[in-house]
């Protein structure tokens, strides 16, 4: 560019509101609102060397951006194309590419690799990773999922999250549930504890030192936790947890139980338990619908941060620190806050369905 004198700038109506909205804007690129800046400063009339110095940075930035709004207008301050190769891959062959992605398999595996792709499409590794990761398909990812097939699925989530959201007045919600088979597991070999750069070590192999089930009550409001451990899982076994919840739980207010559909909940020794307290209440969830239940969140802290990395050398160690667990749970409880209603939680499943029905009809 020959040096002399600076273009005037002078901005129509439109052009100003532009810019300005340009450099309101949070998500304008930063050097769009630079160069807007500049424009706006220019057209106000002040030289290029006093831009430079508000904006901190060089005249010669100042007199290209200036001079290119000049010359293009608005379009003069977009980028100008960069050099490099041409394209090797064309947009045939990429449609291609992701068309056997979601139509074929590979005639030797379940699902294509990028190697295996690149092989089968004749072109380069990273050229299938970047359009894979360009259009979101990730063919070593599967998923599953698990419907409800209860004809009362409906009301069962409407009386569920109810009680979560509305309890009733003058009464106790407890989400009742049991951990099965929890096993006493030892070692092979001694733990190598974390260091600094090195993450704790344990043997793949183990030593089973039997098992024990947890029974849970979960107060859905306060987030307090009844738990007992016994050797078997039956109904009487049931039924002596629920005497201990009754014997825990204050004996003016009514309770209102959340559980599943478990066998051992549902037996004429239960059922008998429940006709001979009136203040009791029961409240299935829907088949396969295990989520709906509060206690198993429970559970699942219970495993991250006991279970799963522990060490056992009996049942009787095992047991003791459930029973640890809970009483530090309990010491400072914290109930989950349960933020869906059934509405928001039936037309998410609604929206699921549909759109499977319309993929499976694709297929």
């Amino acid at each position: 560019m020959a040096r002399g004198r600076a273009s005037s700038i002078e901005l129509s109506e439109a052009e100003r509101v532009e810019l300005e909205g340009w450099v309101r804007r949070r998500t304008t690129p930063q050097g769009a609102v630079l160069r807007a800046r500049i424009v706006l400063r220019a057209a106000d009339g002040v030289l290029n060397r006093v831009i430079a110095e508000e904006l901190g940075i060089g005249p010669h930035t100042v007199g290209k951006w200036r001079e290119r709004f000049a010359r293009d207008r608005l379009d003069g301050l977009s980028d100008e194309p960069r050099p490099g190769a041409p394209r090797s891959v064309s947009d045939e062959a990429i449609a291609e590419l992701i068309q056997k992605t979601l139509e074929t398999t590979p005639p030797d595996a379940t699902h294509w690799s990028v190697r295996t792709m690149a092989r089968a499409a004749r072109i380069a590794p990273s050229t299938v990773h970047k359009v894979w990761r360009a259009f979101g398909l990730q063919p070593h990812r599967a998923e599953t999922f698990k419907l409800s097939s209860n004809p009362q699925f409906v009301e069962k989530v409407r009386d569920i999250v109810g009680l979560y959201l509305n309890p009733p007045e003058r009464a106790l919600v407890l989400c009742v549930d049991e951990k099965t088979q929890v096993q006493a597991l030892d070692r092979t070999q001694p733990l190598l504890p974390m260091r600094p750069g090195q993450a704790e070590r344990r043997s793949h192999d183990y030593k089973r030192h039997g098992t024990t089930s947890l029974f849970a009550a979960l107060d859905v409001a306060m987030g307090n936790v009844i738990g007992r451990c016994f050797q078997r899982h039956r109904a009487a076994e049931f039924r002596k947890f629920l005497d201990l919840i009754e014997a825990s739980v204050p004996a003016d207010l009514d309770i209102h139980v959340v559980m599943d559909n478990a066998s051992t909940h549902k037996t004429k020794l239960i059922r008998d338990w429940f006709a001979k307290r009136p203040r009791w209440h029961a409240h299935y969830t829907p088949t396969s619908s295990s989520w709906i239940s509060q206690v198993e969140r429970f559970f699942a802290l219970l495993t991250d941060r006991q279970l799963r990395r522990g060490i056992h050398r009996s049942t009787a160690e095992l047991e003791a620190a459930i029973h640890t667990f809970i009483e530090t749970n309990n010491a400072d409880p914290k109930p989950f806050r349960w933020t869906k209603s059934a509405d928001d939680i039936l037309a998410s499943i609604q929206r699921f369905c549909t759109r499977t029905l319309a993929e499976q009809r694709q297929v």
